[in-house]
């Protein structure tokens, strides 16, 4: 069945609609941290369809929810009054750390920083954006074109001018050898450099700790020190919170709180996560921003009544089971515990990361050179062991990304620290 039902995958979706693993797997249900495939197997899932389902699996409250709302009515469109939208926009606007927020919903983290990009570019009547290298901001036309990651770039053209900064990766790149202290200040120093050399920018666009990049990130503040000299040109900072937002890093709500030196950002987007799998994203905005634009807008299922009722039921389990703590906690024992199985394992460059957002690069041994094929099969070996991870990274796919839902209890983060030591052990 599972082989016929690939045949007929590849015989209608396009060829460039990546699959994992070598016998793909169909995954039919799921429940708190587990799901099962179409062959009654089941896993452990510390991937989370792409750190969506962030909570848990079928969660009785968001099934509850979604079920009592579908009963009433599923959608209407954004051209009539939704309450639903109206109580989800005010819990996230306060949560924001935004003053005078307003909130746009969308369907997705792509759609998201495309908004977030209009928005700024006609606030700043610029089309020029500085994005950070080893980045990624989804798939459409404009978030392409400021993704700086070439496995995820099928296109050069765009409707943007983007210059694109050094700091987003720590431990490689041309600062690579300094301190904290210097990384920031010679990453500064290049900052402004390259806005002596440009037209006025509209905006910078970065994710605090960068997703599909394979979960790397800079110093604490370097974004606070990008701040300091944008908001003296009157360049805005967009903070791009598809991955790290809703307290997955354990020790923030938002990933922009550990650059919260000079303020919060100007705009911040959001996705994934907020809906436990309902299609949700949007951008959080100062009033003056989001209401810069001049023509009729509307959304047609951003901000619909069905995923509004989710994503209200996920934030408040989140927020009344104190959810950020526990990725803080739990997180914390399995990054250590990860990082003590690495120590045997020379192909493991570095374990990284914060939370329930836990990457572990994976190299040639002895060397720097990225080993996608080390990482593909470390993928295939745990999800032989039972538990499933993601892949990402930048100039090859060598990290292995790790981010259970964040109501991981600590047995089950030792279960999966086991597999995953065997799955690189293997690789030996």
């Amino acid at each position: 069945m599972n082989d016929d039902l690939l045949g007929r995958h590849r015989a209608v979706l396009p060829d460039w609609l990546a699959l994992y693993y070598d016998e793909p797997l169909e995954i039919t249900h799921g429940e708190g941290r587990h799901v099962w495939d179409a062959q009654g197997n089941r896993y452990l899932d510390f991937f989370g369809g792409i750190l969506t389902t962030m909570t848990a699996h079928a969660l009785p409250e968001v099934t509850k929810a979604v079920t009592e709302q579908a009963e009433r009515i599923v959608h209407s469109s954004t051209l009539y009054l939704n309450r639903p939208m109206v109580y989800l926009a005010e819990r996230i606007a306060q949560l924001s750390g935004i003053p005078d927020a307003r909130v746009f919903f969308t369907t997705s983290g792509t759609e998201a920083n495309d908004t977030a990009l209009l928005l700024a570019t006609t606030y700043r009547r610029s089309n020029t954006i500085l994005a950070m290298r080893n980045s990624y901001h989804g798939r459409s036309f404009s978030a392409v074109g400021v993704t700086g990651n070439r496995g995820w770039s099928p296109t050069s053209l765009s409707p943007l001018q983007t210059l694109y900064v050094h700091g987003g990766v720590r431990t490689r790149g041309p600062f690579a050898d300094l301190d904290d202290y210097d990384y920031v200040a010679a990453c500064v120093d290049d900052l402004k450099d390259l806005l002596g050399h440009s037209r006025p920018p509209a905006a910078l666009i970065a994710e605090p700790i960068q997703g599909v990049g394979g979960f790397t990130s800079p110093p604490d503040g370097l974004y606070a020190a990008f701040r300091e000299v944008l908001h003296e040109r009157g360049v805005l900072w967009i903070s791009d919170e598809v991955q790290t937002g809703w307290g997955r890093t354990g020790e923030h709500f938002w990933g922009w709180q550990a650059h919260a030196r000079s303020g919060p950002p100007d705009m911040l987007t959001f996705a994934k996560g907020i809906g436990n799998g309902m299609s949700i994203g949007g951008v959080v905005a100062r009033a003056e921003i989001m209401n810069c634009l001049d023509a009729n807008s509307i959304s047609t299922f951003g901000g619909t009544q069905i995923t509004m009722a989710a994503g209200l039921a996920n934030l408040t389990y989140l927020l009344e089971h104190d959810l950020q703590g526990n990725a803080r906690r739990v997180g914390g024992l399995l990054i250590e515990r990860l990082r003590a199985a690495a120590a045997h394992v020379p192909a493991v460059r570095e374990v990284r990361g914060r939370g329930l957002m836990i990457g572990i690069e994976l190299t040639k041994p002895g060397t720097d050179e990225a080993d996608p094929a080390a990482a593909s099969a470390v993928l295939e070996a745990a999800r032989a062991g039972g538990l499933l991870i993601g892949k990402g990274g930048g100039h090859d796919t060598s990290a292995l990304r790790v981010a259970p839902p964040l109501s991981l209890n600590v047995a089950e983060a030792e279960e999966g620290a086991a597999i995953l030591e065997d799955a690189l052990r293997s690789i030996q």
